[in-house]
């Protein structure tokens, strides 16, 4: 007991104080008086008699409740699972009114959280035309010309007014996706309103916006800019899945891409280019095809024309993207526009031939050349393609790695949660440049995943909404944004 209490904590040392005994009566009365005073404070400090203020003979006590204390964490949050709560039959689904509305995170000390990748700087340049002086009602207004939807986020719930129909499902899904931020991340997407457009290529030219009495740009968001525009960069659809060509949404394909990298190394795999596509869409794609092998000419290049209506009625068995990965090469080369296939083709250990692109996506501007791809000159195709391949036959090690780098890239800097924390962040940073209140336009109608996936949705586009809900709120705070 006295080793533990405040009193005690003088004698644990090693030094041990010894009184001095003196000869005589008086040194006697002065011993006997001292061990008296010692065993009455013992006594008192036992039986608690007396209050006595201890730290002034030991930091033992002080140094004991610091411990106690900064060993007393909050219990931590629990990850839940919210199913969703579809209505039985020939009742009209309505949005629920029990997820929850904050977000308590477990990670609350912000130096613990991971810095963004660094593909989310370009948030700050994308956004930049509109820091100075922000984004006005007028300037959003502007922006329907060409948009398929206004989204109002408005107390954490979303509000959608359609203006026109986009291709295939693009606008659902998109709307899906932002709809699975808001369960990821309850309460934290601030009031906003935007449009979207849909279609390829981006439409906001710079050139316009260049004089100073011209008016901001509108803001408007896609999935793909250029070096000529200010249209504001989002994820593509195709993250929670590309109903009309059977392509799963993206968690689960690059679980499946993965394992069939390891099904096939690299160095078995078929010593040419690879590339399937349609080459219908653009006169770039169509020159491709020139490079293929015929009788007379070999650029190390096997290329296939990819006819999705014969693969619907054969059940996309041919187009298993994750059964692709066979040859060391793959090419990547844009259609219409930027293509989603990028991120499949980088994925795939394969040394990506990338074809110099006009178009970017949110995250390729951070790919650097010889590390993550191999260049390929668009003005001269077949002859790039074939000095690559020899190149990298010869080179082999170093080929590979090119394709290892790139497949590295995606399987840890664009899994899921980033995806969703570059969501995150771009729509924080755009709410904070509004110069005005979002509000619900007459006509809107509000969404949530149950009315979606509940009622609305039917095959695969209701299957690959139930494979890409987020079960419920998550446990860690958004990736911290690195500086501009």
């Amino acid at each position: 007991m006295l080793r533990r209490s405040g009193f005690a904590g003088i004698f644990s040392g090693t030094i041990t104080w010894k009184p001095r005994l003196k000869k005589g009566p008086a040194a006697a009365s002065t011993t006997i008086l001292f061990f008296v005073i010692f065993i009455i404070l013992t006594l008192a400090h036992k039986y608690s008699l007396v209050r006595i203020d201890t730290s002034i003979f030991s930091a033992y006590n002080s140094r004991n409740l610091t411990k106690r204390i900064s060993e007393k964490h909050e219990k931590p949050t629990k990850k839940l699972e919210i199913p969703l709560n579809c209505s039985v039959r020939n009742q009209t689904q309505s949005c629920p009114t029990n997820y929850p509305t904050s977000f308590s995170p477990n990670d609350l000390d912000p130096s613990s959280r991971p810095v963004c990748p660094d593909y989310f700087r370009w948030i700050h340049e994308d956004l930049r035309p509109w820091k100075a002086n922000g984004i006005t009602r007028d300037m959003v207004e502007k922006a329907n010309r060409t948009a398929h939807f206004r989204l109002v986020i408005v107390k954490g719930k979303a509000y959608f007014e359609k203006y026109k129909k986009s291709i295939q499902t693009r606008d659902v899904f998109t709307i899906w996706g932002i709809l699975q931020l808001l369960r990821r991340y309850p309460g934290q997407v601030p009031d906003l309103e935007l449009m979207f457009d849909c279609d390829d290529r981006p439409v906001i030219r710079s050139k316009n916006y260049r004089r100073e009495n011209t008016t901001g740009p509108p803001p408007l968001f896609r999935y793909c800019g250029d070096r000529w525009t200010m249209d504001i960069v989002f994820p593509d659809w195709s993250f929670w899945g590309w109903a009309e060509i059977n392509i799963k949404p993206w968690e689960s394909l690059l679980k499946d891409l993965k394992e069939g990298n390891n099904r096939s190394k690299w160095m078995d795999r078929e010593p040419y280019a690879y590339w399937k596509g349609n080459p219908s869409v653009s006169e770039t794609r169509r020159d491709l095809l020139k490079c293929n092998l015929s009788d007379t000419q070999d650029w190390n290049a096997r290329l296939y024309i990819q006819d999705w209506i014969l693969e619907s009625q054969q059940g996309y068995k041919k187009s298993d993207l994750a059964s692709q990965c066979t040859h060391r090469y793959k090419i990547y080369i844009e259609g219409w526009a930027w293509s989603v296939s990028e991120k499949y083709i980088l994925a795939c250990d394969s040394t990506t031939l990338l074809v110099k692109p006009r178009y970017y996506d949110f995250f390729t501007r951070s790919l650097q050349p010889f590390h993550h791809y191999w260049p390929i000159r668009d003005e001269d195709k077949c002859r790039s393609i074939k000095f690559a391949v020899d190149w990298g036959n010869k080179h082999k090690k170093k080929a590979q790695a090119i394709g290892k780098a790139a497949s590295g890239f995606i399987q840890e800097e664009l899994k899921m949660e980033y995806v969703y924390d570059y969501m995150f962040h771009m729509l924080n940073e755009y709410a904070g440049l509004l110069k005005f209140e979002p509000r619900i336009p007459e006509g809107a109608v509000e969404l949530c995943s149950e009315i979606m996936a509940c009622s609305s949705a039917n095959g695969l586009e209701k299957k690959f909404m139930l494979e890409s809900l987020v079960k419920g709120p998550s446990v860690t705070s958004p990736c911290t944004m690195p500086p501009p």
